[in-house]
Formats: structure tokens, sequence, C-alpha cells
């Protein structure tokens, strides 16, 4: 456990709970947003300033006057309406409050764990760490936001890619210090053995997934080849050349990164079934059930991505494919836990 004190125990779980539900909060939050496209409707960081929305008319047209000004107004939303504006600010607004509330739950509870000196030093620095990541996340986001006022309509897909990867990189470390405060364990994020490699790979294959799902939302390369299986009418599509090495790394490809994207996926389900085979020729029986779960999430993706695809991209399909891919991590992360001693 993290303490000797069983209420300390309690409190620090709750703390760690609550903070994981948040982090997932925002992720969801974070995907709308960027559905939206509302990201880029606040010009400035305002980490204080910030804080309260526009309160008066002379406020919100301030606000919107500086949005008038960057390449997404310019090039794509010339015509907005005030009223229009004032719904993609909100769900930038209510995105950033969110980031500010998780920092202050997060630091408040740890200074007092830090002062008490009741928990375990490896879980402090754990969370010393976490906390880290939560300060880098939002630098990285702001780094983002800058990419779009600028020159682009959109912000980078490789900050975007960035950005995500840090919220899964933070929400994937209190769900493992969960799973073993539930199990009353102290087991190690990735321990390196020939038993461990399929579990960590598999982590690794859905880490790179989500990554690459990244880069099509960034770059908005879902909105072409809507269909499937086929991209058009072929397997590889007429745009793209692979006529030397470099072509491979052609990231600002929209048809790459969405061959890419398709395919990685085809690799996981391959790789699952026979990880699946494995586990029960071997019969690892108590890996039945989380391996179950594992393949219910990845099913569900697949056939969510699928229909989010050919739905023309509908904002409520893409954001439950985001929100699975997140609890196909869990279930990823559970059954490695439970693989190892």
């Amino acid at each position: 456990m993290y303490s000797n004190d069983q209420n300390i125990n309690k409190l620090f779980t709750f703390w760690l709970t609550i903070s994981l539900v948040l982090v997932f909060l925002i992720i969801i939050v974070g995907g709308l947003t960027r559905l939206t496209d509302s990201g880029l409707s606040i010009t400035e960081w305002e980490l204080l300033k910030g804080v309260l929305p526009p309160l008066s008319k002379n406020s919100w047209e301030i606000y919107f006057e500086e949005y008038k000004k960057i390449p997404q107004y310019k090039l794509l939303n010339f015509d907005m309406t005030l009223k229009e504006f004032k719904v993609i600010f909100y769900w930038e607004y209510f995105h950033r409050i969110l980031a500010r509330s998780i920092g202050l739950f997060f630091l408040i509870p740890l200074i007092y764990f830090y002062l008490t000196k009741k928990i375990k030093k490896k879980y402090l620095y754990i969370c010393c760490f976490i906390f880290s990541l939560i300060l880098l996340q939002g630098v990285i986001g702001w780094y983002m936001v800058k990419s779009g006022l600028v020159k682009d309509i959109t912000v980078s897909h490789y900050r975007l890619s960035l950005h995500l990867s840090t919220a899964i990189l933070i929400i994937s470390t209190i769900y493992w210090l969960l799973l073993n405060g539930i199990s009353n364990s102290s087991k190690v994020f990735f321990k390196l053995s020939n038993k461990n490699l399929p579990f960590i790979i598999l982590i690794l294959l859905i880490f790179t997934q989500i990554i690459v799902g990244a880069f099509v939302s960034g770059l908005d390369a879902g909105k072409i080849y809507q269909t499937w299986p086929m991209m058009g009418k072929n397997y590889l599509p007429n745009d793209l050349f692979f006529n030397n090495l470099s072509n491979l790394f052609e990231f600002e490809s929209h048809s790459l990164v969405q061959f890419y994207h398709r395919n990685l996926a085809y690799i996981i389900i391959i790789y699952v079934l026979v990880f699946t085979i494995f586990i029960y020729k071997q019969k690892l029986i108590f890996l039945y059930k989380p391996l179950k779960l594992l393949l219910f999430f990845l099913g569900s993706q697949v056939v969510l991505g699928i229909f989010t695809l050919i739905s023309g991209l509908n904002i409520f399909l893409a954001s439950a494919h985001q929100i699975t891919s997140v609890l196909l991590m869990f279930s990823a992360l559970n059954l490695y836990y439970l693989s190892t001693k």
C-alpha cells in the first residue's frame, strides 16, 4: 500500500481516482475542442487573467477582434458572428479551466502528503513526476495553440500528437499507481523481461496508434477517402507513391497518414489475435477476463473507427473513438499488470 496508515491510504486512493477521472474528462473535452475547431478561439495564454470569461459586451468584442486577426478567421470563419464565436470560445475556455483545476487539485494534496511524510517516498516521487508532466502539458498546450496563430488555420499535428501523448502518459501513470494500491503491490512500470515483452509491445502499438490518430485529427486526414475497406477504389490510394525511402516519412501527406492509421489497426488486430491464441494455449486462466475486456474495447474501437470515417466524421462517433482508445490503453495496462509478478 501507499502508507502504513489506512486512513491516509484511503485518502491517497481517493485523490488518485478523482485525478484519473479529471484527466480522462479533459482528454474528452480536448478532443471535442479539436473536433469543433475551437482551440484557436482564445489567442493568448492568459494564465491568471483568463480565469473568468468575458462579462460584458465590450469584453466579448475584444476577444472576437483578437480572433479576427488569425488565419483561421480570415480564411475559414470570415462570416462568423459573435454568437457563433461564443460557442467555440466556451469550448476552449472550459478546456483551459479544467486544465487549471487539474493542476491545483493535484498540487495541493501533493504538498499535504509531502509535508505529513506518511506516504512512501517512491510513490511521492512518482506523483511529483506526474505533476511535472501536468505543468509540461500546460506549456505544450500553448506551444500547440501558437502554431495556429500565424499562417495556418489549424494547429500543428505534430504538436497536437505531443499534447495528446503526454496526456496518455499522465493518465497511464496514475492508472498504474491505482492498480498498485488496489492489489496492495508495488509493481514497476515497464519492467523488461522476455515474459513481459509481448505485453509491452502491445501497449507500445496502442500508444503509437493513438499518436497516428492525432496526426489524422490534426491534418483532418479523415476527410478524404471516407470509404472502407478500400481507400477510394484501391487498397493503396492513387496519390501515394513510394519511389524512395523518404516517401515513407512524409507525415504531411493526408493520404499517407490515413493509410498508416488503417494499417496499424490491422497490425494490432492480428497481434492481439495471436496474443489471444498464445494465452489460451498456455492456459493462463487468470488472464482470461482481462483479455476479454481488451478484445471488447479493441472490437469497439475498430467499429467506431470505421463508422466515424464512413459517416463523414460524425462528431459524436469521433469523440467516442477517442474515448475508447483510452479505455483500450487501460485494458492493455491492466492485462500487463496482472501478468507481472
